[in-house]
């Protein structure tokens, strides 16, 4: 019996050595792959690159890059729905959550289309590109106008339906 404990307490010591070190996948990401990566928009529209576009630019840009995925002007099909859904989050029936039903602010649509988008190939728009496609969402939900321009500074004044539809948390409560 004493060989058997003693065996056992060998093998898990050498097991768990192994799992610390690891299965040897992967690499260290180099500070450039990090950078290219850290790209988070805030609230605010801090971070957001210089760029300009109008909702005309970006049904050019859906109709290349998004239609496929989204549908023709955000209707869904095979992917989610962007477009609709208002007034949709109370009530009996299963919310429609779309851009610009759910979502609380107009820089989460840039942050998610740079970082994100096309399915096919992320994180390959311009940043006009991501400007344009933000525009034309915006403006299909009725949001912002057709002549509305989108860039750093007009991107996050822009009011989002659900903005208030949201509970603060804080894990100090």
């Amino acid at each position: 019996m004493p060989n058997r404990l003693v065996t056992a307490t060998a093998s898990l010591l050498v097991l768990s050595s192994a799992l610390a070190e690891g299965p040897g996948l992967g690499r260290v990401a180099s500070p450039d792959e990090i950078a290219s990566w850290d790209i988070s928009i805030g609230p605010d529209g801090a971070g957001l690159p210089p760029g300009r576009a109008t909702p005309k630019q970006g049904e050019t840009v859906y109709a290349e890059k998004c239609v496929a995925c989204h549908g023709e002007k955000g209707a869904g099909k095979p992917n989610d729905q962007l477009v609709g859904g208002r007034g949709s989050l109370s009530g009996d029936q299963p919310p429609v959550k779309t851009v610009g039903s759910f979502w609380p602010y107009a820089t989460t649509l840039f942050d998610y289309i740079r970082r994100a988008m096309p399915l096919n190939a992320p994180k390959s728009l311009s940043d006009d590109e991501v400007y344009a496609v933000s525009a034309y969402i915006l403006q299909l939900n009725g949001i912002i106008g057709q002549a509305d321009a989108m860039d750093a500074q007009t991107l996050p004044q822009v009011r989002m339906p659900n903005r208030d539809g949201f509970i603060a948390f804080s894990r100090d409560k």
